[in-house]
Parts: C-alpha cells; sequence; structure tokens
C-alpha cells in the first residue's frame, strides 16, 4: 500500500493527476446531489424534461469519452488536451451560476459539462502512461489511488457546502464552486503537469476515427467483457436507489439516517481502496471481484429485509468493504482491455458508467413494477453477481493477456 503512494508521490505527471483528480471530483460532488433541485425547483424544468436531460448528458458524455480517447492517443502528449478540457468546464459551470435560465441550464449541461465529465477518463489514461515503468499490479493499484482522490471530495465536499448553503434559498452558489473547481485544475495542469508523457512515439497505435473507435470497442472480447463490469457496478446503482426509500420507508429512518449510512459507505470506501489493489497481486482481478460483488450481496440483502435504520448501517460497513473493491478495481481492469492505447482505454469508464446505470434503471423500472424495492435489491444482487461469474468464466476461458 505504502508502496503505491511513495510511487505516486516520486513522479510529478502521477501527483498531477491526483491533485486534478481531486479537484474533479469537488466539482461533481459540489453539484451532483443539487442538480434536480437547481433545475426542477429553481428553473422550473418539469421531471420528464430533467429526467431526459440527464440520459441526452450521459449519451454526450460517452460519445465524447470515446472521441477524447482517440485524441489523446494521437496526441503528443496529454496535457494541452487536459487543460482545454478544464477550460470547457468553468465556461460551463460559470454559464450556469452567472446566467441562471433553463435554456442556459439544458445547455450547459449537455455540452460543455458533458465534454467536462470525460475529463476524469483522460486523467486515468495520462496517469496510466505516467506509471508505464510500473508493474502491471502496480498500475491497476495506481488507478485505485486516483480513484480515491474523488472518494476523498464526495467524503468532504457535499456536507461542508450543504451546510454553507442551508438557508439561502438557492443551490446556484455549487455551480461557482465547480466552476472554481475547474479552475483550480487548469492551474494545477498548467503548473504541474509535464509537457511530455505520451509514451515512445514509435510505439504509439496508428490513428483512428470516432467510428474505427467504436469498433475495437464493439469486439466481443472488449463489449463482453465491459458488459460484465457493468453489471456488476449496477449494484452500487440500484443501491444508491433503492437504500434512500427503504431506509426512509419500510425501515422507518429519517435521511439523517441515510447520511449516515452513505458517510460510512464512503469512509470504508477510502479505507480500503489500496488494501484490494494489494489482494490483486495475489489472485486475479475478476476473482476479487467476484469475492468482493459476494460481499456486497450481503449488504444488498440485508438493505432489502431491513426492519429498523440501524440494520442498514451495521450493514454498511460491510457495504463500504465490499463497494471499495466494486468501484475502484474496475477502472484497472478496464483499461487493460485495449493497453495499447490508453486513451480509448479509458473511455471504457464512463461506458461502464452509462452502461451500469442503464441496466440499474431497467433493474427498478420493473422490480418496482413487478414487487417492491426489496424485490429491486434482490435483482440487483442477481444482476451483480451474474456480470461477477461471467467475468470470471471469460477469463478462464479466453484471458486478457
Amino acid at each position: 500500500m505504502f508502496d503505491i503512494l511513495k510511487s505516486l508521490n516520486a513522479s510529478k505527471g502521477l501527483r498531477a493527476c491526483a491533485a486534478a483528480v481531486f479537484c474533479c471530483g469537488i466539482a461533481a460532488a459540489s453539484t451532483a446531489p443539487y442538480k434536480s433541485v437547481v433545475a426542477i425547483r429553481e428553473l422550473g424544468l418539469s421531471d420528464a424534461a430533467f429526467s431526459a436531460l440527464t440520459l441526452c448528458a450521459a449519451v454526450i458524455n460517452v460519445i465524447a469519452s470515446i472521441y477524447l480517447g482517440t485524441l489523446a492517443d494521437r496526441d503528443t502528449g496529454y496535457r494541452k488536451l487536459l487543460m482545454w478540457l478544464a477550460a470547457v468546464g468553468i465556461a460551463g459551470y460559470g454559464a450556469i451560476f452567472l446566467f441562471p435560465h433553463p435554456a442556459v441550464f439544458v445547455l450547459a449541461l449537455l455540452l460543455p459539462v458533458s465534454i467536462f465529465n470525460g475529463l476524469v477518463p483522460m486523467l486515468f489514461a495520462a496517469g496510466r502512461v505516467f506509471s508505464e515503468g510500473l508493474p502491471a499490479a502496480d498500475r491497476a493499484a495506481m488507478s485505485s489511488a486516483l480513484r480515491g482522490m474523488v472518494s476523498a471530495a464526495w467524503i468532504l465536499v457535499p456536507g461542508v457546502l450543504g451546510f454553507a448553503l442551508a438557508g439561502r434559498g438557492s443551490m446556484l452558489p455549487a455551480f461557482l464552486v465547480a466552476a472554481l473547481a475547474a479552475t483550480a485544475v487548469l492551474i494545477v495542469l498548467k503548473l504541474t503537469m509535464p509537457r511530455g508523457g505520451s509514451g515512445d512515439p514509435a510505439r504509439r497505435p496508428p490513428k483512428v476515427s470516432l467510428l474505427g473507435a467504436f469498433g475495437l470497442l464493439a469486439r466481443p472480447s472488449v463489449a463482453l467483457r465491459v458488459l460484465g463490469t457493468a453489471a456488476i457496478t449496477s449494484a452500487i446503482h440500484v443501491h444508491a436507489a433503492v437504500m434512500p426509500l427503504i431506509m426512509t420507508g419500510r425501515a422507518g429512518g429519517t435521511t439523517g439516517d441515510v447520511g449516515i449510512a452513505v458517510g460510512i459507505v464512503a469512509g470504508m470506501e477510502l479505507v480500503f481502496l489500496l488494501a484490494w489493489a494489494r489482494v490483486t497481486r495475489y489472485i486475479s482481478t475478476v476473482t476479487t471481484l467476484a469475492i468482493a460483488m459476494a460481499l456486497y450481496t450481503g449488504y444488498l440483502g440485508t438493505i432489502a429485509m431491513a426492519s429498523s435504520p440501524g440494520m442498514i448501517i451495521a450493514g454498511a460497513f460491510l457495504g463500504g468493504t465490499a463497494a471499495s473493491a466494486l468501484i475502484t478495481l474496475p477502472l484497472g481492469y478496464l483499461q487493460e482491455l485495449i493497453a495499447d492505447r490508453p486513451g480509448l482505454s479509458a473511455s471504457l469508464i464512463s461506458l461502464n458508467l452509462f452502461l451500469a446505470g442503464a441496466i440499474a434503471a431497467g433493474l427498478f423500472g420493473l422490480g418496482t413494477s413487478i414487487g417492491s424495492y426489496a424485490t429491486v435489491a434482490a435483482m440487483g444482487i442477481v444482476v451483480g453477481l451474474a456480470g461477477a461469474l461471467g467475468l470470471v468464466a471469460l477469463e478462464r476461458w479466453r484471458p486478457i493477456h
């Protein structure tokens, strides 16, 4: 664990990536909890309009991430591209704060903010390049360490910002905070990221178009693994959807209890993220994911059967421990699927999140139509376990390497 932190601290490029990822985490953590509030209650968008906006923004983010990945792989370095993305984020978040109008909100969220959200995968790609000299296991662990910067931001920011803006009557200042965080990203990249970092030009893969990139991603060896990973990640999304509803419903808890459970999960994620990366030195990543999914099954099962807030809060310690692996380990795994194209492989992170969200949304709709929120949790367990076992089967049949 300490070897990974030592390697991160020793590399100027990796330090820059870590600081920039943390600032991107601040931008997301300061706005994501309040987007619906600003859109619906302050700017007057309907529930259906906001839902459609969220879906379209997710699609644009995936397409932008794939295209950005192709640009990163053909460029002579990541620094300039990353700085442009930071500037786009400043413009998008700043426009929402300065011009609080429904049309501005929609356009900003669809284009500059969605494109800016592709910055984090590109930072992971840059981190992959800057860690080229490390063993494969350490490179995967470095991705987990960078993901920990996002978790740290989510632990620190939402509560502090919510307290600071309580009673103001508007959550729009959250977008000012995001714009300032994007500005910090730009400053970090400008002042601390090395100008190189693209690897050996002679080993750089041939240029590929956006259509060609989709062709590479659609190969069965890649697509099936992405789908399996998305099935695992969908369990996290299912938890986010049903835990608050069960906690404040059948379990008889309050929103404060929801906050306690979320805080415990986030804290355990941060504590165990490098520990899980260490485990992959001894057993394969997919086997580790299967073990973590089995543990997460216990947490989702506790939520499904919960009759009191204490049951969910107690289970959150197990849930956070398992979620740490389910959130971080797929990052390194996905980046190995197209190892010779770090930028394009990093775009799989965005694709994974999009597919996971779509799977979870489908499970929520189907589960609530035939049963209850507990039914949705049970379906999340089944799909998550199927994804984990599917990855294990794929690796036994045809390993990545």
